[in-house]
């Protein structure tokens, strides 16, 4: 599978035998199959899968018009409802892709978060 974002190869990566993601080898995205980042939200050290530098992973906001890698639909633009400065793309058939840094974000829900929405705004 090819990287929505950059274009560039992605790594299956398993976690707990039980749920494989996919992360970019270059920009450190991560595909997560319908119900993969729900999944590992709640698992301890789930957030451990998301390497990529966060500051990286927002120059990849500008990036918005992508396509599925599974079936080449143009995907959805979305922002978390509790987070809304966390912005992703979403194929209501497949799945969601984060850039670097998101699904930590994502994982972990703090009153910064609160914060950061004012200022980054939701989509």
């Amino acid at each position: 599978m090819k990287c929505p974002k950059c274009g560039h190869g992605m790594n299956e990566i398993t976690y707990g035998g039980d749920v494989v993601i996919d992360r970019c080898t270059h920009c450190q995205g991560i595909w997560f199959d319908t119900g993969e980042a729900e999944a590992l939200k709640g698992k301890w050290m789930g957030d451990a899968l998301d390497m990529g530098d966060p500051d990286e992973g927002k120059k990849w906001d500008a990036v918005e018009d992508i396509a599925c890698p599974r079936c080449g639909k143009e995907m959805e633009k979305r922002s978390d409802p509790k987070q809304p400065h966390i912005w992703f793309e979403e194929c209501a058939e497949h799945g969601m892709f984060m850039d670097a840094g998101e699904f930590t974000d994502y994982k972990h829900e703090t009153w910064a978060d609160w914060f950061r929405g004012l200022v980054k705004g939701s989509r």
